[in-house]
């Protein structure tokens, strides 16, 4: 087994570190404090083609590894955080699109996202339903006319609040079923929530009331939803590692950085053994799980099974990446 990336990979990693690092990370205090949501750095990622590193090239992917994926969801984050839910939503959406999408679809969202000319949400969280998919309540029915009506609420949504459209997962009687639709329309409504640190990225609620939707919009078959999802989260969740233990390593060389200039009582504080300690250790639970999450992608490109793997990435490296950027912090 190689522990190491390929040519490939590398140069795609020298090529996004010097994009987060000249392009995104100088905008990001900016971004915050503004609450903007930085629809031109969106774009300039889709021409990158971060937006659907591991998709069919024939779909306007890269056609690239679940490894790349992961690359381009790191290093993004080292920039700006936020701009790491492009690549998150970007291979989540577009392999749940690329999949299952009508024509219709494809031409209205799937190319477009993948451009970064439209922003696609993933719309399957509830109130009281969050990794209990099938708890889900939103629902499909037909009106009286025949028509297909969406009705529902969505919570905890990544871009709710500034998505073009959003694939939305909701109860039929056979079963959950995915449709794309679009946002930008009479009876679809929106709410922001005051996420510290996160507030460019517009997570929030959805709301629909009744909606008017075709089977053109339905992504998949009826039945089929439901497996989709999970299908496409075994990737999303390594990916959402990744993107924490990026922000945390660049926080982490940040401090480094730092404590190698402070000085203290005649020293530099690097010179102290409680500052030098702490920093070890979160560089080395860091290093520990950032591994595990690309061998969770690798499995994953080899046609292994790894939705275990996944699921301890979405765990425990986000708790890592907190409690270091937090002894940061402190120092």
């Amino acid at each position: 087994m190689e522990f190491s990336f390929s040519k490939e990979e590398e140069a795609l990693r020298e090529m996004l570190r010097g994009f987060a690092k000249n392009t995104l990370k100088p905008q990001y205090q900016h971004w915050d404090r503004t609450h903007e949501f930085p629809r031109e750095y969106w774009r300039k990622m889709g021409e990158l083609g971060v937006l659907g590193v591991a998709l069919p090239e024939k779909d306007g992917g890269s056609g690239s590894t679940a490894v790349a994926a992961g690359i381009a969801a790191e290093e993004i984050s080292r920039g700006d955080f936020n701009m790491g839910y492009g690549v998150i939503l970007g291979s989540l959406v577009g392999d749940i699109l690329s999949r299952g999408a009508t024509a219709k679809v494809r031409q209205e969202f799937l190319i477009p996202m993948l451009k970064g000319e439209k922003l696609m949400a993933i719309a399957v969280t509830e109130p009281e339903a969050g990794s209990d998919v099938r708890g889900i309540r939103s629902e499909v029915l037909r009106d009286r006319n025949g028509h297909l009506r969406l009705r529902g609420e969505k919570s905890g949504i990544s871009l709710a609040t500034v998505a073009d459209g959003a694939v939305v997962a909701a109860k039929e009687s056979d079963g959950i079923s995915l449709f794309a639709v679009t946002l930008r329309q009479p009876g679809v409504s929106r709410k922001l929530f005051d996420d510290m640190g996160t507030r460019p990225i517009g997570r929030g609620s959805l709301y629909f009331d009744d909606i008017m939707i075709t089977e053109e919009d339905r992504v998949g078959s009826p039945d089929q939803g439901l497996r989709s999802v999970l299908t496409g989260f075994d990737l999303s969740r390594v990916l959402i590692g990744l993107q924490s233990i990026g922000a945390a390593l660049e926080s982490l060389e940040e401090t480094i950085t730092y404590v190698k200039e402070r000085e203290a009582f005649g020293k530099t504080l690097a010179e102290f053994q409680g500052v030098g300690f702490t920093l070890a250790e979160r560089y080395a639970d860091l290093e520990l799980l950032r591994w595990y999450c690309y061998r969770a992608l690798w499995l994953q490109d080899q046609g292994l099974p790894h939705a275990a793997e996944s699921a301890i990435c979405k765990w425990r490296a986000p708790r890592a990446a907190v409690d270091a950027i937090h002894d940061c912090l402190i120092i």
